[in-house]
């Protein structure tokens, strides 16, 4: 009999082959290499069975288990599951973790719609939450109350892609026993994993790199077992749980994610290089450019600077409506991450429930364009929007 210390250590699998496999095993004979859509909302039970019956809403369907596992194996965490949209997946990880009387600390650059979660909707269910710049190491500490029980941030962030460095308040965090939830929506498992660098929980925008194709509405949640099966038990009774077709569409987009993320990474600094060269444009938002103001935490931190950049024009709204309207490769649409380039201006979609002044102030001026990059060729991109600029 062989030894437990003599057993060859399984290798740990390349993000690429996780991505598409999983963790994979040996195939019966006439097995689909394509899973199937288990499009039902129950299965039979076995009779006298007090096992958790089998209901797509609980999230136990099988094309909702297999995505749940391979999250979890991109992001290195005990388990993940995904609800039915990006908002769906930040309001139950935040509800895992936090109880009325409790206070949330979150940094002021963070997605419009979760701002208005946390402003709006937290106060009704007796939950206190503060603002502070992600930047300021010493505003973590002094916004903390007897009663915060959490933090959140996003990183690289909407819609200035700001790169925060997690660890520092990750050990604030563990040192306060605080849970640090991190939305890595920009970045996706390919280019950064928040728990790595100390986060509890993760959260993403399925809809956006996890499919990849701009035909899903969906949400991932990933982090320890405990609070992941709290956050399961929450989608239950909310009604979160993703259906099969979307969590099938999702499963096909995770197994070119990596390939996919590639492509973004060369495109979006080609298409970012360029821009800056641009009179036009007064100012590039990249982590890949030198000039950023994160660049050397983001060549620290990243696996690849990804495909979301923004750009200000000279003349502000304006000029930002003639430049759209001439372009033909790029689509002017809200939403991020597909294969397609798709731009969009965070004063009329993420950020519409703020004042100009307050966009201003968080660094988004009229002029703001917002760029997710696609898959084209990156030359066919740059001669697009250099017929748009020539438009000004």
């Amino acid at each position: 009999m062989t030894s437990p210390a003599s057993r060859p250590t399984r290798r740990r699998l390349g993000i690429s082959t996780r991505a598409i496999h999983g963790d994979p095993e040996a195939r019966p004979d006439w097995t689909p290499v394509v899973p199937p859509i288990y499009q039902s909302s129950t299965f039979t039970n076995p009779i006298g069975s007090t096992a958790e019956v089998l209901y797509t809403r609980y999230g136990n369907n099988p094309n909702q288990v297999a995505i749940g596992k391979r999250l979890a194996l991109l992001e290195g965490a005990e388990a993940a599951l995904f609800t039915a949209s990006g908002m769906g997946a930040t309001a139950l990880a935040h509800l895992a973790v936090l109880r009325p009387g409790d206070h949330l600390l979150s940094s002021e650059w963070i997605y419009g719609g979760v701002r208005r979660l946390f402003a709006q909707e937290f106060g009704r269910l007796g939950i206190e939450v503060s603002f502070v710049n992600p930047l300021h190491s010493r505003s973590w500490k002094q916004a903390m109350k007897k009663t915060t029980r959490a933090v959140f941030l996003e990183t690289p962030t909407n819609p200035l892609v700001r790169v925060i460095d997690l660890e520092p308040i990750a050990l604030l965090c563990k040192t306060e026993g605080l849970a640090l939830v991190v939305d890595s929506t920009f970045a996706s498992p390919v280019n950064f994993r928040p728990i790595e660098h100390g986060a509890d929980l993760v959260i993403h925008s399925a809809t956006k790199y996890l499919n990849g194709h701009s035909d899903v509405i969906a949400g991932g949640v990933a982090g320890s077992e405990p609070v992941i099966e709290e956050v399961r038990k929450l989608m239950q009774v909310w009604g979160q749980a993703i259906d099969p077709m979307a969590a099938w569409l999702v499963d096909r987009g995770m197994r070119t994610l990596a390939v996919r993320m590639e492509r973004h990474n060369r495109n979006g600094l080609a298409v970012a290089e360029w821009c800056g060269a641009q009179q036009a444009i007064t100012r590039v938002h990249y982590p890949g450019l030198p000039t950023h103001p994160d660049h050397e935490t983001a060549k620290r931190v990243l696996g690849g600077f990804g495909g979301m950049l923004g750009i200000e024009l000279k003349g502000g709204a304006h000029a930002a409506e003639r430049f759209l309207r001439p372009l033909q490769i790029a689509a002017h649409a809200p939403s991020l991450g597909g294969v397609e380039t798709l731009v969009s201006e965070p004063r009329l979609t993420s950020h519409a429930s703020l004042s100009p002044a307050e966009r201003e102030r968080a660094g988004i001026p009229d002029g703001f364009l917002r760029f997710s990059i696609g898959l084209e060729d990156a030359d066919d991109l740059i001669a697009d929007f250099a017929q748009a600029l020539a438009q000004l």
